[in-house]
């Protein structure tokens, strides 16, 4: 691996895109980007038989269009905006006064004002509200697709759905459809997940840089935050960060506890960052100012152990349930406490297929096969049930027709390994 200079500055990352349309400087084409995506989810709905789609999730929304606005708000009031997708027609419905952000995008046909059917929005009036809501989407899927067409909803609150179903409607979930297409990524789109890739790993880097004894958790977590919003990410999806004895188990909220000296601290980025695209490490370090003892650095190897090996026996066309079969065997005193997937889809957030472990195969899994143009996060969590601390490391990868590419530079400890 090439030496990366984490403390350089961000010369080679200077002058993101403020509204994700033409960062010339970084050489990403993303009008084709746009364009491939809203036309891969095309692809799907027509092998599905689904004529139009309603997408009110606002990372499918971009994902179909390129258009954000207001991502976190707007996945807690739904349907504040909304797009309608045909063959031939893409309109978003968009929220009060903010029609403007949509202009000038190739992937949009006309942008109306959403009109919001929740009951924050109409109150008592809501079940009116909703019938109305679906009587003109339903008149406009007529005057499209013609009448009795096939359309895929997603995050509609119910009654919104039921009305719509009334409306002659044939309603199915438009999960699959978007979610088979976001799978696999262009060689522009790879370009928009490196460059949010490695803006985070500057923010890790100065997060790292960052680590004594005496920071709580959440100061010490507000550094990357920092980092992604100055580089013109979007938001961090998560709060995994822990110290010590938080880091067994995993999955705690990153809180005011104080990180004390010769401790583990492990973290997730979970990172929506420019160009609305994930970046999904992990890594776990020493809070000094000692050594890591044998412990942490056994904790630390089998980690890292996992997630190696699991990237080596990645190859293109192997199926979900071969690679179960071949994954790294998770010994007994850390099973229990075992992160609950092997590895895992990535692109604007963390996505199909999800790969499980052996043991879980068998009631969890499904099938499926790895694909080329797949982006992977390959996971590991060690910790021992009772044990005192753990560890998360994690890779992001690209599937290619020869094998796998690695997305993640960020060094592992040299300390912790030895």
């Amino acid at each position: 691996m090439a030496e990366f200079d984490w403390h350089a500055e961000r010369g080679d990352l200077a002058g993101l895109a403020q509204l994700d349309r033409a960062p010339e400087d970084e050489g990403i084409d993303l009008a084709a980007v746009r364009l491939y995506r809203q036309g891969r989810v095309r692809l799907e709905m027509a092998a599905r038989g689904v004529d139009a789609v309603i997408l009110s999730d606002p990372v499918n929304i971009r994902y179909a269009t390129g258009t954000r606005n207001m991502q976190v708000f707007s996945m807690r009031n739904a349907p504040s905006r909304y797009l309608l997708l045909t063959q031939s027609r893409a309109i978003l419905f968009e929220f009060t006064g903010c029609l403007h952000l949509a202009e000038g995008f190739e992937t949009i046909d006309e942008v109306r004002p959403a009109r919001t059917a929740s009951f924050v929005a109409a109150g008592p009036h809501i079940a009116a509200r909703e019938q109305a809501w679906a009587a003109e989407m339903a008149d406009l899927i007529h005057e499209l697709v013609g009448s009795g067409a096939t359309v895929g909803l997603e995050r509609l609150n119910a009654g919104s759905a039921i009305a719509l179903q009334g409306q002659g409607l044939r309603i199915v979930d438009a999960q699959e459809p978007v979610e088979m297409a976001r799978a696999i990524k262009s060689d522009e789109e790879m370009k928009c997940v490196i460059a949010s890739l490695r803006a985070t790993e500057i923010g890790v880097a100065r997060l790292r840089d960052a680590i004594r004894p005496g920071l709580t958790e959440a100061q010490l977590w507000s550094v990357l935050h920092q980092s992604v919003i100055a580089q013109n990410g979007d938001y961090v999806e998560t709060r995994l960060l822990n110290a010590g004895a938080r880091t067994n188990p995993w999955f705690q909220e990153t809180s005011d506890n104080v990180i004390g000296p010769n401790e583990l601290i492990a973290l997730d980025t979970d990172v929506v960052g420019c160009h609305g695209y994930y970046a999904d490490f992990s890594r776990s370090f020493h809070s000094g100012p000692g050594a890591p003892t044998p412990l942490q650095r056994e904790l630390y190897r089998i980690a890292h152990e996992q997630v190696h090996h699991n990237m080596d026996i990645l190859r293109p066309h192997m199926s979900f349930r071969d690679y179960a079969e071949a994954a790294w065997d998770i010994p007994a005193r850390y099973h229990a406490n075992r992160y609950y997937l092997s590895a895992h889809g990535c692109g604007m957030t963390g996505e199909y297929p999800y790969l499980y472990h052996r043991g879980d195969f068998p009631d969890a899994g499904y099938d499926g096969e790895i694909l080329p143009g797949m982006t992977l996060c390959v996971e590991s969590y060690i910790g021992a049930e009772g044990g005192r601390e753990g560890v998360k490391l994690e890779q992001q990868v690209l599937v290619t027709d020869k094998g796998i590419e690695l997305l993640s530079h960020f060094p592992f400890e040299d300390d912790l390994l030895r």
